[in-house]
């Protein structure tokens, strides 16, 4: 894949526009379950494995199933299947990572009764199939057209912001642990 300045610049929209929709998303179901939850480790209102998560999506959409020409319900059920397993996997790389480098473990499926450790459960997988299917064919059609006019300084600004946050996370997060 050779993505041109404008692809880098798309998909850098995509991450910030789904890791804020992920962020609030997260936000609204811990207010309407009361449990306190805080979305992602950063300060900001952002939540990047949303960002990745998405971005992930659009390109196994794009780049795998773009040239098999195959009916829309085999591909339908193909990405179902492959992003649900490609996204249980990126959100289990995550949560040990979080838990490697502060210490911390932000979500536990060991209470699912089809868990993998604490990370990955059937159930959340089924989730995450059934989330990227909602998302590759209602969601982001609905907002492709306003991610491609976002101008280029403010995704320098949210770039410039998102790495700020990142390093001070990093940096309170590391003295905290000590």
């Amino acid at each position: 894949m050779h993505a041109n300045k404008g692809d880098n610049m798309y998909y850098l929209n995509c991450f910030f526009i789904y890791s804020v929709l992920g962020y609030f998303l997260e936000t609204l179901v811990s207010l309407i379950t009361n449990n306190g939850f805080k979305s992602g480790i950063l300060n900001g209102p952002w939540t990047p494995v949303y960002g990745i998560g998405a971005i992930t999506i659009l390109f196994v959409s794009e780049y795998l199933f773009k040239n098999l020409h195959m009916s829309r319900f085999l591909e339908t059920v193909i990405m179902f299947f492959t992003v649900a397993i490609i996204l249980s996997f990126l959100e289990a790389l995550g949560g040990v990572l979080i838990e490697k480098i502060f210490g911390e473990v932000f979500w536990d499926y060991s209470s699912h009764r089809f868990n993998i450790g604490h990370y990955i459960s059937l159930e959340m997988t089924l989730v995450w199939g059934i989330a990227s299917i909602i998302f590759i064919y209602i969601i982001h059609p609905l907002l492709n057209g306003i991610i491609k006019k976002i101008p280029v300084w403010i995704t320098i600004l949210l770039t410039i912001l998102f790495l700020l946050d990142c390093v001070k996370t990093f940096i309170s997060k590391k003295t905290l642990s000590k």
